[in-house]
């Protein structure tokens, strides 16, 4: 037996305005994922997350088992294991993203000079993306850091864009900080870390507008009219996981495929083998080549884990009826041939989970739910007519959400 784990990240984000009101998986076309719903065990599925903001390792570490209110540690550890970075168990590592910051002034008066000198209170957080700056520039940006102001105990490692990674050897891991998705757009001052060990990181991020707001990365960027990387936020911060591996609990093989940095390492702790996915092409021309990664470990591994983010497939500047196309190329580039390939190639069974995205606010809902569909290839039926893979048909009276966390138990049941 084989068995597969789809996990479409950002999916299932409800009504939406610029879809009449319908979610983009009910305009989306989707014949494949919708067999899976109408043949297999479909309805919601129950996160664990309450008093926890819900980020993109939940829905993970709940498909494999691990409680998060036990288990998470953070992204930024995950993501550190997913790069290789060696990290001690004492040691804390934080997500460290470049950022656009400007002094709070009139829009009218409003220039390069805007540039804050210092982290004042009533600076804005006006692009927590940096204006989209390149890989290769930030790098130079994160290479300056380390040389003015990384030590024995404080190193920053370059990944992607604007997001980046610092640790802190021997570090404090208590204390508060924030999404700078959810500061986009505000004046930090509520916003800055508070806490244990508070006063190091506003230091570090104070220290880092005076070295970043005039290296020639910047002047060259506020030269050709974009926006600067002018300032760290450190947030998203934990210790090294020590989790009881997947594959040892079950008594399995398994292998993770993921574009997302964070689901190599939520493999790699896991347990499995991280899958390398070099020269996978951004948006829906790269699913041709995650579905051949996947396959070709289902080959010789009995689980593989295939996580696959709506912000992959569609630009963060895509409308609804943008996404709702990328939505209806996974389904025809990815589910189809893939339940295609399970269907002709022995017994099989696979579980799809959508999730909502990563919430870009602080706000801790009681609840938190992701659709899951569960179906054994070798017992396809017709199923029920009429029955589709979105929120709407996965909402039954009176029927509560599975329990999430009894998800890959039921997948692996013998």
């Amino acid at each position: 037996m084989k068995y597969l784990i789809l996990h479409a990240e950002g999916f299932a984000d409800g009504p939406q305005p610029g879809l009449a009101g319908k979610s983009v998986l009910e305009v989306a076309k989707t014949p494949n994922l919708d067999r899976i719903a109408r043949c297999g065990e479909f309805g919601w599925a129950a996160i664990p997350s309450e008093g926890m903001a819900p980020t993109g390792e939940l829905t993970g570490l709940t498909i494999l088992g691990y409680d998060p209110h036990k288990y998470s540690t953070g992204p930024a550890p995950l993501e550190a294991a997913g790069l290789g970075i060696t990290v001690g168990e004492q040691d804390v590592v934080y997500r460290c993203n470049l950022v656009t910051m400007r002094a709070d002034q009139p829009q009218a008066s409003r220039a390069a000079s805007a540039d804050p000198k210092k982290l004042s209170p009533q600076a804005v957080l006006e692009d927590a993306r940096a204006g989209g700056i390149e890989t290769d520039e930030a790098r130079e940006l994160i290479d300056a850091l380390n040389e003015q102001v990384g030590s024995e105990t404080i190193q920053f490692y370059p990944g992607d864009r604007h997001e980046h990674f610092m640790v802190w050897v021997n570090g404090k891991a208590r204390a508060v900080c924030h999404n700078p998705k959810a500061v986009e757009g505000h004046q930090i001052g509520e916003y800055l870390p508070t806490g244990d060990g508070a006063d190091i990181l506003r230091k570090l991020m104070d220290a880092s507008m005076i070295i970043l707001r005039d290296h020639p990365v910047n002047l060259d960027r506020r030269d050709a009219g974009l926006k600067t990387a002018n300032c760290l936020w450190l947030w998203g911060q934990g210790r090294a996981p020590l989790w009881p591996p997947v594959t040892e609990r079950f008594g399995i093989t398994g292998s993770m495929v993921a574009l997302s940095t964070l689901h190599r390492g939520l493999g790699i702790c896991a347990g499995f083998e991280a899958v390398d996915v070099d020269g996978a092409q951004e948006g829906p021309a790269g699913l041709p080549l995650l579905r051949q990664r996947a396959l070709a470990e289902l080959s010789r591994k009995d689980l593989v884990y295939l996580h696959v983010s709506l912000a992959d497939l569609a630009s963060p500047d895509s409308d609804e009826q943008g996404k709702a196309k990328a939505v209806s190329a996974f389904d025809q580039d990815l589910v189809g041939p893939l339940l295609e390939e399970l269907t002709q190639n022995g017994p099989s069974r696979l579980l799809v989970v959508c999730d909502q995205s990563e919430q870009l606010t602080e706000q801790k809902p009681p609840s938190y739910q992701a659709l899951a569909a569960l179906l054994d290839t070798s017992q396809q039926g017709e199923g029920s007519a009429g029955v589709g893979f979105d929120e709407t048909h996965a909402t039954q009276p009176g029927a509560p959400p599975r329990d999430g966390l009894r998800l890959l138990a039921r997948l692996l049941k013998r």
